[in-house]
């Protein structure tokens, strides 16, 4: 679920490294909303992250 539907921005993974240098796996999940959109002529439910909201590739359905 975790993944936009425009960019393809999905889930990263990496350590997470406290102050006394403990390494833990940590996970980065993208800023994803459910948004009505139009595609295709038609609108739909779609996963988007932010900045696709923010930039303009998404066309909003009102």
């Amino acid at each position: 679920m975790a993944k936009c539907e425009i960019c393809g921005k999905g889930v990263s993974f990496g350590i997470k490294v406290s102050h006394s240098h403990r390494r833990a796996n940590k996970m980065w999940k993208p800023n994803v909303r459910r948004v009505k959109a139009i595609v295709d002529g038609t609108p739909k439910k779609v996963y988007v992250c932010t900045r696709c909201l923010r930039s303009g590739k998404v066309d909003r359905a009102v």
